[in-house]
């Protein structure tokens, strides 16, 4: 295990504010998520934040199409991150915008010190302009002939078709993609940061050289953009770093009408987001962090322990390892330590298409009721440190998970829990030699498959864990706990052989739970341990502990419910009756037909709210205190506060599901979950409704 402890800001890539997260992004963030767990699990401090890009002419036009503000239009966006983020159980410490005023703090100030630093310039250029709209065009809101082959309606920076890339004032007989009129070409000065100065390139050569910094096929595509050819064309070129009114963005100082272009503005937000974080005090609630409520920012980037990792696309690589390492080095900024570059995600050896059927959507996924896990460890499974695709194949997918994480691994406890809970009362037992020989194995190989978690070879931890699991598996087809079981004389075997299992199976749930961390959740809790990590888990729980009642943890894939992720959103497709035209009702299918005993199941009762109030360190969630008419409170934590006010409904009535186990959260108790409708599209339509009973009913009643 790591003798030292690691302090880690850590990101990845910024999504635009203009739609949903699609596949890459989940994909990204599940990858990025397990290295934080791991990390975490190790001992490390780790501070893991996010944030919408929110700035630029791209939102600024769908705002204004949607007849919603520029700020309106992102934060109804933002407002739906939050049910991929908890479904995939990817836990970022802080979420946060672009557009927020740390952000806009911080984009001046290094944008300052670039210029105090001799690196910022200002040009005149001449651009398309559009009279009706009365603004200069991006590039992609141009369109017109290919001036290589002459395609027509093709974007101002690329042909789609030959593949040339040209200025947009190249383009044959133009237009603007915003109002249909000619552009014009006009004057403008612009500002630019020279990355083409002999200084900057001096440093990006030896910051891109450091070793273990960056991926060996990252290094070599950037000395390629580093070096000119032998003519002298290529290698560095200044950045154009402005844009003219009206634009959605940060103002330049000084410079009235001019905005920073949003890709200066966008990396920022990294650094915008962790003082956020810091700033709300949040750094007191990480899971195996120590409390650090009197750090600033300032104080935390100053330390010369802390390193700064990225996770980004290769499509993105340009500007996560010349422009940003730049832009933060002379503004006196501590630069990158690690840059970790990915592929993107195909399916079945293809790029996704949604027209083909071939595209993934996350909530889809959800929404049908395939569970996260199975993907975080499909995922896993394909994932190395290298710049490479990772392809989906829905019948690999459903073999493996059924293989490695029921056959294999869930296999174990289902096979000894029973006999310890019925022939035990739950108790563990002695372990003889040859159980003390293989837990000692999985106990050895335990920091080996940290260590490949912690450098990003997760398909190599996985292959090691389920390697590990079939020789547990080989050891229960040996000694046969179902057959010892049939004889009494052999009862102290058969607690010797399941003790063995369940003992075996708690090492390995450690083992997955950078990937699994709510099944190890429920593994904890079935266990009735404390929260397994890399050290612990090397701890046996030793003769007389008691185990929980064995509850199913994890249930097969259903081939039939794959495929459904790529059918149609229709309500056949959903699995409830209709046609295949017809609406979902909130955007979903209706759930498959219960009986009157499954709906009795659920007390429902009227709860007055008597108190609210907003959770310190958390934004979306209210602590409800609500009179059930037991003679006592409850506390319920809802995750409505993006939606209420705690003035809102404080003495209102509720509808509260009073006989759901209560849950521990980091927060307190939640003792039952109170009713709320929302759309299953929260983006397009946004809101959550609390129920509200009749005024008549009163505290107690049950709903039936």
């Amino acid at each position: 295990m790591p003798a030292s402890k690691r302090r880690l800001f850590v990101t990845t890539a910024l999504p635009y504010a203009n739609g949903h997260f699609h596949i890459g992004h989940i994909m990204e963030y599940i990858q990025a998520d397990i290295w934080v767990r791991t990390q975490r699990l190790l001992g490390h401090e780790v501070h893991f934040v996010g944030a919408d890009d929110a700035h630029g002419a791209p939102i600024m036009i769908a705002a204004e199409k949607a007849g919603k503000t520029p700020q309106q239009f992102v934060a109804d966006i933002a407002a739906g991150r939050a049910a991929y983020l908890d479904g995939f159980h990817i836990r970022f410490d802080n979420w946060h915008s672009t557009d927020a005023p740390e952000n806009h703090e911080l984009a001046r100030a290094i944008y300052l010190g670039l210029k105090e630093a001799g690196l910022i310039e200002t040009r005149t250029i001449e651009q398309f302009y559009d009279p009706v709209k009365g603004m200069f065009l991006p590039d992609r809101y141009i369109k017109g002939q290919c001036p290589r082959c002459g395609a027509p309606d093709q974007y101002g920076d690329a042909c789609e078709v030959c593949g040339a890339v040209y200025a947009p004032t190249e383009l044959r007989n133009p237009t603007s993609a915003l109002s249909g009129a000619t552009p014009e070409l006009r004057q403008s000065e612009h500002f630019f940061f020279k990355l083409s100065d002999p200084r900057c390139v001096q440093f990006l050569q030896e910051w891109t050289s450091a070793p273990g910094r960056l991926q060996p096929e990252v290094v070599n595509k950037i000395r390629e953009w580093l070096a000119p050819d032998d003519e002298g064309r290529g290698g560095l070129g200044d950045w154009d770093i402005s844009r003219d009114a009206p634009y959605f963005g940060i103002e330049i100082p000084d410079a009235p009408g001019k905005y920073f272009y949003v890709w200066l503005d966008a990396p920022i937000g990294y650094l915008a987001s962790l003082k956020n974080h810091f700033d709300r005090g949040q750094a007191a609630h990480h899971w195996h962090a120590p409390s650090r409520t009197t750090q600033s920012f300032d104080e935390f980037m100053a330390d010369p322990a802390v390193e700064q990792i990225h996770f980004i696309g290769k499509d993105i690589t340009y500007f996560h390892t010349l422009f940003w390492p730049a832009m933060l080095h002379f503004s006196g900024r501590k630069t990158p330590t690690h840059v970790f570059v990915h592929g993107f995600i195909t399916v079945s050896g293809e790029k996704m298409s949604k027209s083909r059927g071939t595209g993934i959507d996350p909530m889809r996924y959800l929404r049908i009721g395939l569970n996260p896990e199975w993907l975080r460890y499909y995922l896993a499974a394909k994932l190395n440190p290298r710049v490479e695709d990772v392809d989906f194949n829905p019948d690999d997918f459903v073999a493996r998970v059924n293989s490695d994480l029921i056959g294999k691994y869930v296999n174990i406890a289902s096979r000894a829990a029973g006999f310890i809970s019925k022939r035990f009362e739950g108790r563990l037992g002695a372990i003889a030699p040859d159980g003390e020989a293989l837990l000692d194995t999985l106990q050895i190989a335990l920091p080996a498959v940290a260590e490949l978690w912690a450098e990003r070879e997760y398909g190599k931890a996985v292959r090691e864990i389920m390697a590990l699991a079939d020789r547990v598996n080989a050891y229960v087809d040996q000694n046969k706990p179902w057959e010892l079981a049939k004889q009494p004389a052999l009862s102290a075997r058969l607690h010797d052989v399941c003790t063995v299992c369940i003992e075996a199976f708690r090492v390995l749930t450690a083992m997955l739970k950078p990937a699994l961390p709510a099944t190890a959740e429920r593994v904890e809790a079935f266990l009735q341990c404390a929260p397994l990590d890399f050290a612990n888990a090397r701890q046996p729980l030793g003769e007389g502990h008691t185990i929980a009642p064995y509850a199913h943890l994890m249930q097969r894939v259903d081939a039939k419910a794959v495929q459904a992720l790529f059918e149609p959103p229709t309500a056949d497709s959903a699995g409830a009756p209709g046609t295949a035209s017809a609406t979902l009702p909130g955007g979903e299918a209706i759930a498959p037909t219960i009986t009157i005993d499954d709906f009795a199941k659920i007390d429902l009762r009227i709860a007055r709210i008597v108190d609210c109030e907003r959770v310190p360190g958390s934004t979306k969630l209210l602590r409800l205190t609500l009179d059930v008419g037991e003679g006592r409170t409850r506390q319920v934590f809802s995750g409505i506060a993006s939606a209420y006010t705690p003035e809102q409904l404080k003495g209102k009535l509720t509808v509260l599901v009073a006989n759901l186990a209560p849950r521990q959260m980091k927060f307190g108790l939640s003792e039952g979950m109170v009713l709320a409708a929302s759309h299953a599209d929260g983006n397009t339509h946004p809101g959550i409704f609390v129920l509200e009973p009749h005024p008549g009913a009163q505290p107690g009643m049950r709903v039936r």
